[in-house]
């Protein structure tokens, strides 16, 4: 342990130097005026050139809490809707967090705060992209941890840094997007994202059938995926705002994302690491009123590509699960529906939303999970609020780890798995029934985030969790755990931002310091983790 703390100690100064060393060049002043307090000489205070501006804008924004305001901007959310739950920084967001849509009667175009557009905002380039309402922008995610595992990805199945007393380049993300004026009521509006990521992150996002060879068959530590491909429509004119997206967009549900600066903490909970994480299809969220959202869906499956819905492929020895000459792609991946509805109170301190995502048959596949839970946010007063998930998942027909003809059959199990992917393969189920081909696996989780915000710049969140994960088929070993998480979140400037943070897993058996791909049993029931990492956005 005392080898740990001292590179915790190391590594976390490390970030604050990183951190420290940038913001000591803020007291160079920009230029003679301060858009503080006069907008109007942005511009000239970003001087011309790109690399110039870029390093300048950097500079401006240091030790502040926001960007500049501009006075004769539109106002960025309905006056009939509720105030903004948070601020951004020190949190992840301003508004409740709810995925398949961009947030309805709060949203505005160019309202990224991007460094690289305000780099280019003199070209003509920038200028076009800015009359057209379109962004570029993205971030930089690297970080570390030090652990009590030393199985390479023994930290698993904590999420997300898997593989213990590491570096990692955890995601470098881009985002080419318009966002839809969801302020104003009197026109239709469209939008797009396209996102692409590269990291470590990958194996969390990844959608079989979706660049899905570089974890499926590879194993590769870093990968690309793109996470994000959708088209939106909206109008003002239906009730209080209707927004359609079509393509691959993030799952309804939960508080976390796969995107790190939309999370308290660098690491992740269990309860969202196992749980669903993109769909593809076509969802629609309608603001009912200045309370009520309800978002309706329907989705090839969970994690799964279009195309599988109907793709086949050659069964070479068919057996009791799998009799048939030929089998599905993915047996999961059938039509899905997904249905939430979501209240804000007035005053926009307190919100519930309950999600079916990803319903259908239900029958195992690469992620066909059936998920029911809630959501519940609170804010306490200016400093304390509270954000808190609970959920059910589960699959069908999910084959038992206990049979023996399940186990002999087919070189080790159902033709699907193993002649399908070389890695990482989708988990089996210790049934309680051993006599039973396959059973449902179902898992529970439940999630906490406690947080006092110290100041504009400043968070600290506290993470308790409990995850029931009972046939095993999520984590790869059936147990109970447990976590409680303690991290700091400290925001140099809008757009650079350290985390370091503590946490400690428990389970009842064994769960921790193996590697199914190495066939490495797990042989530790406790695991420490000190980790932290860097945010850095353009």
């Amino acid at each position: 342990m005392r080898q740990i703390g001292k590179r915790l100690f190391l590594g976390g100064a490390l970030m604050v130097i990183l951190g420290s060393a940038y913001a000591d060049n803020a007291s160079v002043s920009v230029k003679t005026c301060d858009p503080y307090q006069d907008y109007s000489c942005l511009d000239s205070a970003l001087g011309t050139g790109f690399w110039n501006r870029l390093t300048n804008y950097y500079k401006l924004e240091m030790g502040k809490d926001a960007a500049p305001v501009d006075p004769n901007a539109p106002p960025t959310r309905r006056e009939d809707f509720p105030p903004a739950a948070m601020t951004m920084p020190p949190m992840p967001f301003t508004e409740w967090p709810y995925g398949g849509t961009t947030s309805l009667g709060v949203s505005l175009p160019n309202a990224v705060d991007s460094p690289f557009m305000n780099a280019i905002s003199d070209t003509a380039f920038g200028q076009w992209m800015i009359d057209n309402h379109i962004q570029a922008y993205g971030w930089a995610n690297a970080g570390f941890n030090f652990s009590n595992a030393s199985v390479h990805g023994g930290n698993a199945p904590a999420a997300y840094s898997y593989n213990p007393n590491s570096l990692a380049l955890d995601q470098i993300v881009e985002y080419v997007e318009r966002i839809p004026d969801m302020v104003q009521k009197d026109h239709n509006d469209w939008g797009f994202r396209a996102s692409m990521i590269y990291g470590q992150d990958y194996r969390y996002t990844t959608s079989y059938g979706v660049m899905s060879g570089q974890y499926l068959n590879q194993n590769l530590a870093n990968g690309w995926d793109a996470p994000m491909l959708y088209a939106e429509w909206y109008t003002p004119f239906v009730m209080q705002g209707l927004n359609i997206r079509v393509g691959r967009y993030i799952s309804v549900p939960d508080i976390e994302a796969q995107l790190a600066p939309n999370n308290y903490l660098y690491s992740h909970s269990m309860t969202y690491a196992y749980d669903n994480y993109t769909n593809e299809g076509i969802i629609a969220s309608l603001a009912m009123d200045r309370n009520w959202i309800i978002q309706a869906g329907i989705e090839g499956g969970t994690d799964s590509s279009l195309n599988h819905s109907w793709s086949t492929t050659n069964n070479p020895a068919p057996n009791a699960l799998f009799p048939n000459k030929t089998t599905r792609q993915d047996p999961g991946a059938n039509p899905a529906g997904t249905f939430a509805v979501r209240y804000t109170t007035d005053d926009g301190k307190t919100n519930l939303q309950a999600t079916a995502n990803g319903i259908n048959s239900g029958t195992w596949g690469y992620n066909n999970l059936q998920w029911y839970g809630l959501t519940f946010y609170h804010t306490f007063d200016e400093h304390w609020h509270i954000s808190s998930e609970v959920y059910q998942e589960h699959q069908n027909n999910v084959p038992n780890l206990n049979n023996s003809y399940v186990m002999t059959s087919n070189n080790g199990g159902p033709i699907w798995t193993p002649l399908t992917f070389a890695y990482n393969s989708p988990g089996w189920a210790s049934c309680s029934n051993a006599a039973a081909l396959t059973c449902t696996a179902t898992a529970k989780g439940f999630v906490t985030y406690l947080n006092y915000q110290i100041d504009p710049l400043n968070n600290l969140s506290l993470r308790p969790e409990i995850y029931w994960d009972p046939q095993g088929q999520r984590t790869g070993t059936a147990a109970t755990y447990r976590n409680l998480a303690f991290g700091w979140q400290h925001w140099f400037s809008p757009q650079i931002e350290v985390r370091p943070e503590i946490a400690y897993y428990t389970a009842n058996k064994a769960a921790f310091n193996g590697n199914a791909n190495l066939g490495i049993a797990p042989n530790m029931k406790n695991l420490t983790v000190f980790s932290g990492d860097i945010i850095w956005h353009w």
